[in-house]
């Protein structure tokens, strides 16, 4: 799951770097100026980037050492 949305994610940021560099929407191109199908195009990539982001979050949290009582320790050397 974590590749298919950084996959998705990543294919987003490409379209807006066309966007911002060459004013070219590839996503319209494709599909259409505002289509069901490219509205949809948008949502699953907006879900994926969000849904990548809290996976980055969660196993950065997952993997930080814990002392025997459950707390983190103030610094580490990681």
């Amino acid at each position: 799951m974590y590749k298919t949305t950084l996959a998705l994610a990543s294919i987003g940021a490409f379209n807006w770097g066309l966007v911002a560099l060459f004013n070219f929407n590839l996503v319209s191109f494709l599909f259409g100026v505002d289509t069901i199908l490219t509205n949809a195009v948008y949502l699953i990539v907006a879900a994926s980037a969000i849904i990548a982001v809290s996976i980055g979050f969660m196993s950065e949290q997952s993997s930080s050492p814990k002392r025997a009582d459950g707390q983190r320790p103030a610094y580490s050397n990681q």
